[in-house]
């Protein structure tokens, strides 16, 4: 309505006799004040607080962006702090730096590339002027860097995705309790399996071996909830990130829940470096904190972090490389 109202005003500065300009250029200002004026519409004038290094330094803090209701990587504990090892991961990157560390809360969308948009390069349009300064967990890899899309455009070109500190897999747990031997992806021919709801694990079980185990695959809201069924004997078996799979074990030492060395037939990356992104204009901010990671990946610092959690760390294939080791 209001945008209706500026432009017929508009019209009358460059329409009207000399006597109404002022009068028009008056009202103009008036409305412009009283839109500006307001909290709601104030908004639609304010942009997101895009941070570089130097804003980010007199600031005194950072923003890092961490994944919600994500353990063991990221979540709040029954006092509202942030937990998990990523947010343990930002606190070192903060102290790394001088600054406070204030976490950033990403509710997950449809796609990684959603996440990045909404989080780093521009701002979700619920919270516009919020944005991370950093974010964690995202794929280190150069292949998913430089997708384009059908016209050639590239489609992550806001944000620089870097610093990679850990190497994540798929996995897969059973009761032990419940097979003779380690259980394998055949073993759930007649026994059920859980994986959380919309993620690759569950597109996968139902397709796999030619969609023989679909009818015993079963969804949950999440990993914790999945382990909750297994704990009561709806399942045998959880397909999910290992990482998330070694905390729940350690969750349930009454169980003899154990980790299978299985192979995911059909999957093409059963590995991936996990690092961090910043918007494409802040490089500098993202060199500052990767040289905190890279000291912590080096120094064996991470390698703690995630020992206090109850993790193996792994770590990234970009440093295994270069120091001659696979944890």
């Amino acid at each position: 309505m209001w945008k209706r109202t500026l432009i017929v005003l508009l019209l009358l500065i460059l329409q009207a006799p000399a006597w109404a300009e002022t009068l028009a250029t008056r009202a103009v200002s008036a409305a412009v004040s009283e839109v500006a004026g307001g909290k709601a519409s104030a908004e639609l004038f304010r942009r997101p607080a895009l941070r570089n290094l130097d804003e980010v330094m007199e600031s005194g803090h950072i923003n890092i962006g961490l994944y919600e209701n994500f353990p063991p990587y990221s979540y709040r504990d029954e006092s509202g702090e942030a937990r998990g090892i990523d947010a343990e991961i930002g606190r070192a990157i903060a102290a790394g730096l001088g600054l406070e560390f204030r976490p950033f809360w990403i509710k997950p969308g449809s796609s990684l590339g959603r996440d990045l948009g909404n989080n780093v390069s521009r701002g979700h349009y619920l919270r516009p002027t919020e944005v991370a300064d950093v974010m964690m967990r995202v794929p280190y890899d150069r292949a998913f860097s430089y997708m384009r899309d059908s016209t050639g455009e590239y489609i992550n070109k806001s944000v620089v995705m870097f610093g990679p500190y850990q190497r994540e897999e798929w996995g897969l747990v059973f009761d032990a309790g419940r097979f003779d031997d380690e259980a394998t992806l055949g073993s759930f021919l007649h026994q059920r399996i859980g994986a959380e709801h919309n993620t690759m694990p569950a597109t996968y079980l139902t397709a796999v071996l030619g969609g023989q185990l679909r009818d015993n695959v079963r969804h949950y809201r999440d990993v914790g909830d999945a382990f909750a069924a297994m704990a009561s004997g709806e399942v045998a078996g959880i397909m999910a990130m290992r990482g998330e799979l070694e905390h729940y074990v350690a969750q349930h030492p009454e169980h003899d829940f154990r980790l299978a060395e299985a192979r995911f037939p059909g999957i093409s990356r059963q590995q991936w470096d996990i690092g961090m992104a910043v918007r494409h204009t802040h490089r500098q901010l993202g060199y500052a904190v990767e040289a905190v990671v890279d000291r912590a990946v080096r120094e064996g610092d991470l390698g703690d972090i995630f020992q206090a959690h109850a993790l193996v760390y792994r770590m990234p294939d970009f440093y295994a490389e270069i120091l001659g080791q696979a944890e």
